[in-house]
């Protein structure tokens, strides 16, 4: 392991291991360790033989390897037969480049999403195996306070959309405009929840996340029995790992051919797209300013954050300057 400085959760300084605020939000303010009581999979076969198991009883999607744990007393383990898991454990995945750097991307990016951004997402940590390998782990927020689940639809599942209907391409092959009606469809308070979604998309944009496809957008069931926009979830700079496009939807922001000068110019959106998709997806007219803002502005926040992360300094320099060419073309 090496020294940690920072709160794995929240990355505030001063902390070796997770910090009083962490263990509240994440595990219930109970004191769990940042270590996890497994060896890495790929060193251990009894362990690896428990983890393959594992994956077999998890039904989230995904290319990336996802892990079923719950906190039994103070300690994460792996959820046997009949168990449910509370807790989703991300290890390094496979066939990325960068992979032992996806954990540390996809926690820094979450964290920059909730703290700089105020965006509602998903409860989250860096977490360790023995050795120190770094994984990530989030807290599934589809469950109640009774331990009964909330209804989840993914936005695939709203357009209507399955891999043996629309084939293997069926997550992407949708616009970001017409996932936005879908909130107006399904969602009774949507004026409130389509300026989540709205913000997410653009931060989603500034910060090259090219793997926000449809299952990658829920709306959960309230604790009123009606729908709104779920928690944030798998957000990460894809571009640090493959060299994909702006939007992981095929047809982008909008349903038609719409672009601005400049979009045509330089070959990504601007502002004035960003305007033009808020009015579509019905962004009220004079909260269009109101939400791109924070996302013009030099956010220092968000710099420390990248500082504190547990990427390597030179990822953390390509983050940055990631970060910074999205701007300059929101900006132009």
């Amino acid at each position: 392991m090496k020294e940690i400085k920072y709160c794995p959760g929240t990355l505030a300084e001063g902390f070796s291991t997770y910090s009083p605020g962490c263990l509240r939000n994440v595990f219930n303010g109970k004191k769990v360790s940042h270590i996890l009581s497994y060896d890495q999979p790929q060193q251990n076969e009894e362990v690896a033989a428990l983890f393959m198991e594992n994956r077999k009883r998890i039904s989230i999607s995904g290319v990336q390897e996802k892990l079923s744990l719950l906190l039994e007393k103070n300690v994460l383990r792996l959820t046997k037969e009949g168990e449910q898991g509370t807790y989703i454990l991300k290890p390094i995945p496979r066939d990325l480049k960068k992979v032992d750097q996806a954990p540390a991307n996809e926690h820094l990016t979450m964290q920059i999403a909730k703290q700089v951004y105020g965006l509602n997402t998903a409860e989250n940590a860096m977490i360790f195996f023995k050795n120190g390998s770094p994984a990530y782990i989030t807290k599934r927020f589809d469950f109640k306070e009774d331990g009964s689940k909330c209804g989840k639809e993914d936005f695939a599942s709203l357009a209507g959309k399955t891999k043996n209907n629309a084939g293997a391409n069926f997550k992407y092959e949708y616009s970001y405009e017409e996932a936005g009606l879908l909130i107006q469809k399904y969602v009774s308070a949507w004026r409130i929840e389509i300026e989540k979604y709205f913000s997410l998309v653009l931060f989603n944009y500034l910060f090259s996340n090219g793997d926000a496809h449809l299952k990658n957008f829920s709306l959960l069931e309230s604790s009123e029995g009606d729908y709104i926009l779920s928690p944030a979830y798998d957000l990460l700079n894809t571009h640090l790992h493959v060299d994909d496009s702006d939007f992981a939807l095929d047809k982008g922001l909008f349903t038609d051919d719409f672009k601005s000068e400049q979009y045509k110019k330089n070959g990504h959106p601007n502002k004035s797209d960003f305007e033009e998709f808020a009015k579509r997806i019905g962004v009220s007219e004079n909260r269009i300013e109101k939400l791109i803002s924070p996302y013009l502005q030099k956010q220092p926040l968000m710099e420390s954050l990248i500082n504190r992360s547990f990427l390597t300094e030179d990822n953390k320099r390509g983050y940055l300057m990631m970060y910074q060419a999205k701007r300059n073309y929101l900006l132009a």
